[in-house]
Parts: C-alpha cells; structure tokens; sequence
C-alpha cells in the first residue's frame, strides 16, 4: 500500500483545489471547504471541540468512520491528543463546517502508518464536520464559573503564584461593549482587589504563563456578583469577559528556596493576610493564608537550632491551628476543626481556646460526653469562663431533652409493641379451634379416610 501514499509535489496534483494551511506552506495539509459554518468564531488552542468525520485512504478504502459509530469524537485542540492534521485543520474551521483534510504521512501517522487499517507512509482523506467547541472551566467548582480559552501560548513553564509580582493587560467586555482596557501591576492573590481586579481575573492569572494571552468567561461569583458595578455599567449577577495578557511576573520564593528567618517573615505576613480576610467574612481565603504558616514551619521546627527563632516558630504554628480550627468553624467542617485543635493541645496542653473550639466541633456532632469534658477542661483552667459555664449548662440541657425524647420514643414502641402481642394473642386463641379442625381434617385424610365422622365430632 505504500504506493496509495501521495508525496507533497502529487498532493498539490490531487486536490488542486485545496488550500495549504501549514505554517510552512510544505503541502502537508490541504483544505476544501465542502459546507461553510456559521458565524466568525473559530476554535482556540485548548478548547474542547467535536466532530464527526469519515477517513479513507488515497484510493478509497474507509478505515475509520464516527457517523457508521453514530457517536461524534471529542478531543483537546492542540494537545496532541489527534494527528497533526487535526490540529491544523479543525482550528481554521467553523461551527457547522464541513471540510475535506488531506494529509500528508508527516501529519498524519508518518512512516510506520497505524496497522492493519493505516499502511505504511499513506497519505490520509478526512471528512471532517466541526459540530461545537467550547473553553475549558478552571474553576474549583466546575460548575463553569471561569471558562478560559487560550489566545496566544505563553513562555517557559513558570507560573505566578500568590505574592509574585505581575503585570497583565486587561481588556473587560459586557454584552460587546468595553468597559475596561488598561495595563496594570499587583500583587497576585494579595493587592487585586485593592487594583480593581475581579476574583475570576485573578485566579486565572496564577494558571498563565509568561505572554501567555488568554480570553476568559466569568460568571457573577467571579466578576462583580450580586452587585453588579454600576459606574462600568455592569448589572447586577452579570456575566463578563476579559482578555488578559500576563505580560510578565517576578516569582516569589519557594519554601525550600526560604531560610529559617525569612521562613518566619513570611509566616507572620500570611497571619495577617489571613486576619485580615477572617474580619472581612472571608473563610475560605482565610484558610488558605493560615495553612501557609504550616507549609513554612511545620516540617522544619524541629530542626531549628536558634532558640528565639524556634519559639517564634512555635507560637506562629499554634496560631494557625487555632485560626485554622476557628476558621473551620464558620465553615461547618467540625472534624477538620477537632484535627488542629488536637494539634494545638500537643503544643500547648492548657491552650482554653483549643479547648473551647474543640468542644463546640464535638457539640455539633452531638459527641455530648466529649464536648463536656472539653469545656470542663476550660473551666479547670479558669474557672470563672462563663461562657464555658454557658456550654456545660446547655450539654446538660441537651441530654436531658434527648433522654426525655427517647424514652417516649421507646415507651410508645413498648406500647405499639404491647398492643401487637395483644391483638396476636386474640387471634391465637379465636384461631385456635379452627386452626385444630384443619389440622384433624388433614391428618384425617391421611392416616383414615373412613373415620370422617369421628373427626367432625372430636373436633366440635
């Protein structure tokens, strides 16, 4: 089969109306346009896209079909997840086109060919229809929050992360109109607010690299949410995009990169980023900043030789268990809550406000007991925390109510189940005489079917 392939003199000879959409103009890949599509959008780098398609060989063999699947074929664009062809032909392409691919073997699947169905060197038809594409959502949620779509790749592997320096352009649009076009220097993860950067422009900084230029769909939540941004004009709960290009960053230092002393900077720095967000009803953003202090400090505290620096260290990591521990309160992650408050008794055994949290997690698990031991250790230390008092009282309250309730919850089961056996005994003993008829009838068919009389009359 090798003689089916086509070299990139003969291709230009096959189709001579299709067009060269390498980059290179070597004839690798020839385009005709059999169906145009809709609109002026085209899929980007890293969008998801789906097709439909039909492959045959140069002299008509069909080795592969979608539509004899009936299942259209979804793949990454420009990943490297299809042949080389692919990738350049589905980005020129349209919603709705249908578009006929020829490729040479170097953008297909070269000299080795894919066996049985791909000889070796063979040159590949494709009849591709583009069905849809669509961004992919970064989000944590999933829930299509922040949906980028990739303009323009960036350089090196680098990636900023919070506390790097960047500069970005940004370019906001609503509904077409432009409401925001500037360049602009902040902080990541720190200063965007203070600059006017929405939360979805942000986080998506940190996932971009260096020149990279990306175009992003925010949902409220991620934009000016329930509020909207009236001198933009910007309605309230609307969606917005942006282009962003990360122009350039300075990286922050690793821990590993961090000595004991600016380990310690850095920690008390979070701390307050952490404060900070915690005042402002922002837990989650809070967490995040406490559970830095733990990545600075946690696996080298031991280590450390300086005895001022190792009790900074540790009043630092008991800090962060106990915010970490508040933290999840307002949350609702009572487990997560008992876990640092644990941790911080290792590190402090009389610590009241490990004491404490941990009593209201195991409370609100109804892990009475526990919770009762852990506000009479607070009274233990101080005796006049009235609010430890408070808690006592009201775990005492609670059982009292719950033994309350489970005794009429079983007292009217003794009942129901009392009334049960009852009606069972009245039907036993109504039941009885018949029960026994039956009985002497069938053994009286069995053992003496000329007695019958006998067993009617012993029976009444």
């Amino acid at each position: 089969m090798a003689g089916s392939s086509v070299d990139q003199t003969d291709a230009s000879v096959t189709a001579p109306d299709g067009e060269d959409i390498t980059p290179n103009k070597d004839g690798g890949v020839l385009k005709k346009i059999l169906r145009a599509g809709e609109g002026d959008e085209l899929p980007l780098a890293e969008d998801k896209v789906s097709v439909h398609y039909v492959g045959t060989l140069t002299d008509g063999t069909k080795f592969d079909s979608s539509r004899d699947r009936d299942d259209k074929f979804e793949f990454t664009l420009g990943k490297g997840q299809v042949i080389k062809g692919w990738d350049l032909g589905v980005a020129t392409m349209k919603r709705g086109e249908l578009a006929r691919l020829m490729c040479n073997p170097q953008y297909a699947y070269g000299k080795r060919g894919s066996p049985p169905k791909i000889p070796e060197d063979a040159t590949l038809i494709f009849e591709v229809e583009l069905l849809d594409f669509s961004g992919e959502d970064i989000s944590e949620e999933k829930e299509g929050g922040i949906v980028r779509r990739v303009m323009s790749k960036g350089v090196g592997y680098d990636r900023p992360k919070e506390g790097a320096t960047a500069e970005i352009h940004l370019l906001g649009t609503y509904n077409g109109a432009v409401f925001e076009d500037r360049d602009v220097q902040y902080i990541v993860g720190e200063t965007a607010g203070d600059n006017g950067i929405v939360k979805g422009v942000d986080y998506a900084v940190t996932k971009m690299k260096a020149e990279e230029k990306w175009r992003v769909q925010l949902k409220a939540p991620f934009a000016f949410g329930a509020e909207g941004k009236k001198d933009l004009n910007i309605p309230p709960n609307a969606q917005v995009e942006y282009e962003v290009e990360l122009k350039t960053f300075e990286k922050v230092k690793e821990s590993w990169q961090m000595d004991t002393k600016e380990k310690l900077e850095a920690s008390d720095k979070v701390k307050a980023k952490g404060t900070t967000f915690f005042k402002g009803g922002k837990y989650k953003e809070a967490l995040t900043q406490y559970k830095k202090i733990l990545d600075y400090l946690e696996f080298d505290a031991d280590r450390i030789e300086d005895d001022e620096e190792k009790t900074r260290a540790g009043q630092l990591m008991l800090a962060a268990h106990l915010n970490l521990a508040m933290c999840y309160l307002k949350t609702g992650e009572p487990y997560e809550v008992i876990d640092h408050c644990s941790k911080a008794l290792v590190k402090d055994p009389n610590n009241e406000k490990a004491y404490f949290r941990r009593g209201q997690a195991r409370f609100t698990i109804r892990d009475y007991e526990e919770a009762k031991s852990d506000f009479n250790a607070v009274l233990k230390i101080d005796p006049n925390n009235k609010a430890a008092k408070n808690q006592v009282t009201t775990i005492l309250q609670q059982q009292k109510k719950e033994r309350e309730r489970e005794k009429k919850l079983y007292g009217n089961m003794f009942e129901k189940m009392a009334a049960l056996d009852s009606e069972a005994d009245n039907k036993d003993r109504h039941g009885d005489k018949s029960s026994k008829l039956e009985e002497r009838k069938t053994d009286g068919v069995e053992t003496d079917t000329t007695d019958n009389n006998q067993s009617s009359a012993g029976d009444a």
